[in-house]
C-alpha cells in the first residue's frame, strides 16, 4: 500500500476528547511516555499506571518499544493536554490500528514513512504485540479508514 499521496491521514487534526477508548487510551499512553521522558522520569512507569485503567498493563511493554524505535528520529507527541492530535499521533494510530486489525503490510508502510527499513521492521512487531495487547484487553482500534 503506498502511503505517500493520501489526501489526509486518518486522525488528522482529530479532537483527542472525541476518540474511542483505544485509540484515546493508545494517545493518552504515547503522551505520558513522551512528557516522563522529557523530565528524565522512568517513561515505562508512566504507561504502566495509565494502561492500567484499562487492564491493559501487557502493553506498557511493547507501546515502550514501539516508542523507542520512533524515537531513533525526531518524534513529536503532544502534551498530556493538548486537545488535538499532532504530529505523530495519527500515523501512529494507524500504524497500530492496521498492525491489529490485520493489514499489517499496510502497518509496515506507515512505518517506513518515517523510519529505515530495519528500524521499522522492528517497530512493525511492536505494533503487532501492542495490538494484540490491547485486543486481550478488550481494546479493538477502530477501521482507520473509516475516518
Amino acid at each position: 500500500m503506498a502511503t505517500t499521496g493520501l489526501p489526509n491521514w486518518p486522525w488528522t487534526g482529530a479532537e483527542a476528547d472525541a476518540l474511542p477508548v483505544a485509540e484515546r487510551l493508545l494517545i493518552d499512553s504515547a503522551r505520558a511516555w513522551a512528557a516522563a521522558a522529557r523530565q528524565g522520569q522512568p517513561a515505562l512507569l508512566a504507561v504502566r499506571r495509565l494502561l492500567a485503567t484499562e487492564d491493559a498493563m501487557g502493553a506498557a511493554e511493547p507501546l515502550d518499544a514501539l516508542l523507542r524505535t520512533l524515537a531513533q528520529h525526531p518524534l513529536t507527541l503532544g502534551c498530556p493536554l493538548c486537545p488535538r492530535l499532532v504530529g505523530e499521533e495519527p500515523a501512529l494510530l494507524l500504524a497500530v490500528a492496521c498492525a491489529q486489525r490485520g493489514p499489517r503490510r499496510e502497518a509496515l508502510a506507515c512505518l517506513l514513512r518515517r523510519l529505515p527499513p530495519y528500524q521499522a521492521y522492528a517497530a512493525t512487531g511492536a505494533s503487532i504485540a501492542l495490538g494484540c495487547a490491547f485486543r486481550r484487553a478488550g481494546l479493538r482500534l477502530g477501521d482507520p479508514w473509516s475516518h
